[in-house]
């Protein structure tokens, strides 16, 4: 600590020594300035007021010069003009204009009154003087006293001619002393600069490229030998430093070494296809299971993706993940020939992110599915058979029933009367379950198309809640619909379209409670139609809303059907070129909705 107060010291001695000289200079220039411009202005202040005083002393001898040559005789205008006079006289007496000015003042008042006397002798028998323009001796007495004002005028404007020199010469010395003031600001900083820069500048810079070169990972650097203790003391410590950077590196490095050896192990020992992509999209690893699944041979690190798997969209996929999007959908199974034959792989993306939120990378996992996804073909083409073959006797049961319950005779309240209503409401679910299994499977097929023609979508949404109305009551909900105009008309399917909407107020109306309200609402989004189903049951689960749109797949406390409903809905609107999504948090309610492209 005592020699860090050295450094610091000398710092601080040289930095105010620097700084006592610049205030010391900038105070005294204001200080001269200041008093400066105060004498300007007292100056500019006297001089304006001599002036006037000047100005009225003239007027007022004018008027009295106009009543002394007038014909007729006027006493009392012309002692007003008189009192006048002498009142201007007494404020130029005390206007403190300097003693000159006050001489000059009392020798204009000994002219003015011997004037004043000559007029009088002038006048026989004390009448008011008059008619004197041709009265030679006061003429020469008015011309002494009006000459003496002119003379003192422009003695007055000489005196401020020559304060503004010396107020000007003045300022010129203000300004030297100001600039070598700055001079010797600028010397002793330069010369406190290059002191610094001598003493520490190249220490520091040898101590900083000692540390770029280690940043490098090179540890034989060159340490300065400085002459000033805190220097030598830092060297010091640094050098002991990077001896211990040093031994931590070699430690470290096996260490690494075997971690990285561990680390490879495990990726190639995992069952699915794994390969690492750097921030380009080229290859830095591929486990031997992605090696073998794709065909490739070990030299491909270091090269791009994409054109290793051309017609599959890779790249626009990774291009989205190292953006930090989400991929809007799982993406198709990629098909490769191996051996002989066409194997189906499962892939996704997922983005290698720092803790700052930057991707720096992306993992690429692969699944072998090509019996996964060959038995789902027969599974699909199983459930629409199975349906195709439950329709027809199912139906006929159901008219064969009804007709028989037309023909039966059975008590209104008795046990039979509820036992055929149990047989027919079943009967009836069946039959819709086989319709969703049947539209279902054609969905999945590709075998559905849709019927598109102009459709009001808005007049379809409307008639939604008279629909529903039955049920709404029973269950003691009220149905609104809202639409927000205007609206395009869509070449859509109406009948699948209807479907779906359908399918999204069944469900609202399934999960809401007595007294709740479910909101059906369209609106026009830039270039699409947003049509969305809101209710305020008891939500879903975040962890379950990336599953309730899988076939067979039934959340929440309340079931009902096999789970095909909105993953039918989503088909419906993937077919029309939309998507369907939801927004829900638990205990809020949920609100599905849906896009359509105008």
């Amino acid at each position: 600590m005592k020699l860090s107060m050295k450094l610091r010291t000398r710092l601080f001695l040289s930095i105010s020594a620097l700084i006592t000289v610049a205030l010391l200079g900038l105070l005294l220039g204001l200080f001269s300035v200041t008093q400066m411009a105060r004498s300007q202005s007292d100056l500019i202040q006297r001089g304006f007021s001599a002036v006037q005083i000047g100005q009225k002393l003239r007027q007022h001898l004018g008027d009295e010069l106009i009543a002394l040559i007038d014909q007729q005789p006027d006493a009392q205008r012309l002692e007003g003009i008189r009192q006048s006079f002498r009142a201007v006289f007494e404020e130029g007496l005390k206007a403190n204009l300097g003693q000159d000015y006050v001489k000059g003042l009392e020798r204009a008042s000994a002219l003015y009154d011997e004037m004043g006397r000559v007029a009088a002798e002038a006048m026989p028998d004390g009448q008011t003087p008059h008619n004197l323009g041709t009265h030679r001796p006061f003429t020469e007495a008015f011309q002494r006293l009006r000459n003496h004002l002119l003379d003192q005028q422009d003695q007055l404007v000489a005196s401020v001619i020559a304060a503004e020199l010396r107020a000007g010469e003045r300022s010129q010395l203000i300004a030297g002393l100001l600039v070598l003031t700055g001079l010797a600001v600028l010397a002793i900083g330069v010369l406190t600069a290059h002191g610094i820069a001598r003493r520490f500048g190249a220490p520091i810079d040898m101590l900083a490229r000692a540390a770029d070169q280690i940043g490098q990972g090179r540890y034989d650097v060159v340490l300065p030998v400085s002459p000033v203790l805190e220097l030598a003391v830092l060297s010091r410590r640094f050098g002991l430093m990077t001896e211990a950077l040093r031994e931590y590196h070699s430690s470290n490095l096996t260490q690494l070494l075997n971690s990285e050896g561990r680390l490879k192990a495990v990726l190639d020992s995992i069952d699915d296809g794994l390969v690492i992509l750097d921030a380009q999209g080229r290859i830095e690893h591929a486990n031997p299971v992605a090696l073998r699944q794709l065909s490739w041979q070990a030299d491909i690190l270091d090269q791009p993706i994409g054109p290793l798997l051309p017609g599959h969209a890779v790249d626009e996929a990774l291009h989205q993940v190292l953006a930090g999007e989400l991929l809007r959908e799982p993406p198709a199974d990629l098909q490769i020939e191996r051996d002989g034959e066409t194997r189906l792989l499962a892939w996704a993306l997922t983005p290698v992110q720092v803790r700052e939120g930057g991707s720096v990378g992306a993992v690429m996992v692969l699944r072998d599915v090509t019996k996964q996804r060959a038995f789902e073909r027969v599974r699909s083409e199983f459930i629409l058979r199975a349906s195709h073959e439950l329709r027809t006797p199912i139906t006929g049961m159901h008219m064969a029933f009804s007709l028989l319950r037309e023909r039966l005779s059975l008590p209104a309240n008795g046990r039979e009367q509820e036992l055929a209503r149990t047989v027919e409401e079943e009967m009836h679910r069946l039959v819709q379950l086989i319709d969703d299994l049947l539209n279902f499977s054609r969905y999945q097929n590709g075998v559905q198309t849709l019927q598109r023609r102009p459709c009001d979508l808005a007049e379809m949404l409307q008639q939604t809640p008279q629909r529903f109305a039955a049920k709404a009551a029973e269950r003691e909900v009220e149905l609104l619909c809202e639409v927000h105009e205007p609206l395009p008309r869509l070449n859509l399917d109406a009948v699948q379209l209807q479907r779906l909407i359908d399918n999204l107020t069944d469900n609202a109306l399934r999960y809401s409670n007595p007294g709740d309200a479910v909101r059906l609402q369209v609106r026009r989004h830039g270039e699409q139609v947003i049509v969305s189903v809101q209710d305020e049951g008891e939500g879903i689960p975040f962890e379950q809303q990336s599953r309730i749109f899988e076939p067979f797949v039934q959340v929440g406390r309340r079931k009902g059907g096999v789970g095909l409903g909105l993953a039918l809905a989503r088909e419906i609107a993937q077919l029309h070129g939309g998507q369907l999504g939801v927004r829900s948090r638990p205990g809020e309610g949920a609100s599905f909705y849906f896009s359509l492209p105008v």
